[in-house]
């Protein structure tokens, strides 16, 4: 009998480790400007959302509780036009670690502004992978998918594939929806361009990007931090075959959101001439940081 039970607690064990979902996902709603809905109802929205990201299986694969992703959502509240309507907007970051060390490397990190949803009193949180039933559970989603899309990028080339197109059906399937930011023709900063943009030809070298820098460059960087930099310059080159087709695209300018104060830490301590070498090409990049990059040099 004891032996049974052993056998019992390790199978469990083991299943709870294999099975685990692939998302830590910390969520945090602030509603500054809200009087007319209970502080009660705001801690019911977050604990569902939370429970929604973090309580299901997102893809096939197999991840231990320690291999989950680290992300977080912090939602802001700015109108509650009713006790069950809400508009305000969502940010999104995601971050993974790097081999050899304790740190965490920003991958993703995204504010998005259009984000208007309905929840009632007790309500869960549901979606479906083939309709969009509600503005909510399609917008948790299609970052669920964002983020381990790119997540997979940083680990193997072009890896994320399949997440993002789970996340372009989702905004295919919210074409008429009566809420914004699915659609091409409401700016090229949304969730519509975003996802298009990764899985478009022309961005084939951002994903190629993201590879290098990661896996031959941070995953290295403990281990041999003058060549492990030197992949992340040559990553980041590969970039200016966007800049020359699509200067300043969303997707360009969300990556140096995520990653210009690494860069910037990461070059700092190196050499003059590498230094010049990286900030020459950050200001063709990311002109909106040239102060930045420029205070590398002092």
């Amino acid at each position: 009998m004891l032996l049974k039970k052993a056998f019992l607690a390790i199978a469990l064990f083991l299943s709870l480790s294999v099975f685990s979902q692939e998302l830590n996902c910390n969520v945090t709603i602030i509603a500054p400007q809200i009087a007319n809905v209970e502080a009660s109802r705001i801690e019911n929205i977050e604990s569902s959302i939370q429970e929604f990201m973090n309580g299901r299986r997102w893809t096939e694969d197999f991840y231990d509780l320690d291999e989950r992703i680290e992300c977080s959502m912090q939602i802001t509240i700015n109108e509650a036009p009713s006790q069950t309507t809400f508009r305000g907007s969502i940010q999104i970051q995601s971050s993974r670690p790097v081999y050899n060390s304790d740190y965490n490397t920003p991958i993703f990190t995204v504010n998005d502004n259009d984000f208007t949803f309905t929840f009632a009193d007790n309500q869960i949180v549901q979606w479906s992978n083939d309709q969009h039933r509600d503005n909510l559970s399609s917008v948790l989603a299609y970052y669920a998918y964002i983020i381990i899309g790119m997540d997979y990028d940083t680990f193997s080339a072009q890896g994320g594939t399949d997440h993002y197109l789970m996340a372009q059906t989702i905004v295919a399937n919210a074409q008429n929806a009566g809420e914004s930011g699915w659609r091409a023709s409401e700016g090229q900063r949304n969730r519509f361009w975003l996802v298009e943009n990764i899985l478009s030809q022309t961005f084939a070298p951002l994903r190629n990007c993201l590879y290098r820098y990661h896996r031959h460059g941070m995953d290295k960087l403990y281990s041999d931090p003058g060549s492990a930099r030197n992949e992340i310059i040559e990553g980041l080159l590969t970039l200016k075959e966007v800049h020359k087709v699509r200067p300043s695209s969303y997707n360009i300018q969300l990556f140096f959101v995520a990653k210009s104060d690494e860069i910037i830490n990461l070059f700092t301590p190196a050499p003059a001439e590498e230094k010049e070498r990286i900030i020459s090409l950050l200001r063709l990049l990311d002109p909106g940081n040239i102060q930045k990059y420029d205070n590398m040099m002092s």
